[in-house]
Formats: C-alpha cells, sequence, structure tokens
C-alpha cells in the first residue's frame, strides 16, 4: 500500500458544526413563527378598528342630517322663527330648542329607538350614548349581537366657527368604544345654522 499525499482526503461535517446548525436554524425558526404569531393575533385589530370607525360615521352622519333650528321642528313656528326665543318672531310657548331630547309634552318625550318620536334635531343627542350594544337606527331597541362589545357616546357643544358665532354652530363629538381598541375612535364634525333656520 502506497500513501499519496496529493489525494485530498474527503470529510463531512462534525458533530459540533452539526448542532451549531441546529442550534441557529432554531433560533431564526423561532423568530419567524414569533413575528406570523404576532400578525395573527393583530390581524382582529383591523377589523375592529374599522366596525368601530363604520359605527362613528353612521352616527355622526345620522346627527348631521337632523335639523339644527331655534325651535322644535315640531314646533309650528320652526320655519320661520329668527330666534331662540319665545313671541312672534321665535318659538311658541315650550319650543325652544334646548341640548338633550325634550322630555315634557307637547314636543317629547323624545328617544332615538322610537319611530313614533325620534330624535328631530341635533341638539337632541347632546349625552347621548349606547352602552348596552348598538342599536339600529330604524328603531329596533334590540341591540345588534355582533356588535354588542362597541359603545358609543356623542357630545354636542356651541363653537365659534370662523365669522359664525357661537349659538349658530355646533361641533358634534361622536366617540365609539371597544374593550380591544385602544385609543377609542373620536370623530368630529360641525353643523351650521342655515339661513336662518331650514327645515329639511
Amino acid at each position: 500500500m502506497c500513501d499519496r499525499p496529493d489525494i485530498r482526503r474527503e470529510r463531512g461535517l462534525t458533530l459540533i458544526e452539526l448542532i451549531m446548525f441546529i442550534v441557529v436554524i432554531g433560533i431564526a425558526a423561532v423568530g419567524v413563527v414569533g413575528v406570523i404569531g404576532y400578525a395573527t393575533r393583530a390581524s382582529t385589530d383591523p377589523m375592529i378598528h374599522k366596525q368601530a370607525l363604520a359605527i362613528g360615521e353612521a352616527l355622526l352622519e345620522e346627527i348631521q342630517l337632523m335639523p339644527f333650528t331655534y325651535c322644535d321642528p315640531d314646533d309650528p313656528q320652526a320655519a320661520t322663527a329668527q330666534s331662540a326665543t319665545v313671541g312672534a318672531t321665535g318659538c311658541s310657548a315650550g319650543g325652544v330648542e334646548g341640548p338633550g331630547a325634550e322630555g315634557a309634552a307637547p314636543f317629547g318625550p323624545e328617544t332615538r329607538i322610537s319611530a313614533a318620536t325620534p330624535f328631530d334635531n341635533v341638539n337632541d343627542y347632546s349625552g347621548f350614548t349606547m352602552a348596552g350594544g348598538i342599536v339600529d337606527i330604524a328603531g329596533n331597541p334590540i341591540p345588534i349581537p355582533e356588535l354588542a362589545a362597541y359603545t358609543a357616546s356623542v357630545t354636542v357643544a356651541t363653537l365659534a366657527l370662523g365669522g359664525i358665532g357661537a349659538t349658530e354652530a355646533l361641533l358634534v363629538t361622536v366617540t365609539v368604544a371597544h374593550p380591544q381598541l385602544n385609543p377609542s375612535i373620536v370623530l368630529n364634525g360641525y353643523r351650521v345654522r342655515y339661513a336662518p333656520n331650514a327645515l329639511p
């Protein structure tokens, strides 16, 4: 048998190299699986955010489409009143529109979910909340089961807007919350009195 020094010996991986390879691949796999797991857990957040945004936009649109008059729209002088006073150029007795829904006759009681006496002015929504789930606008008082975890609240405040006086413009703020939504969705909208108090 003769030794040939010019022939190289082939060699495979040593046990230590194999173990190091497995450790490096394992660490990389754990990182990739962690990112995939986080992405999967966070994938519900956009749906909750988008649903809360849709609820807020729908409620804000509902409010902004309501009349903003000096008098309750059921007042016979609502279309001609020029101020929020009682008299010939204002409202009839008890008809001056104020913040919150009217609670007494002849212009109340008003509730949002009653087809017979719905809210009929932007001011009626001041302080309105839906805490036991989101309720259908069409007068169905039963909360929508799929939206039971959402809550919505409304504030209506007077606000000077450019050259428009504070008594002629309102800032409407709708806040929608969900246990997994942080921070809550807050939408602001403005409503100004048309010249001087147009009814729809």
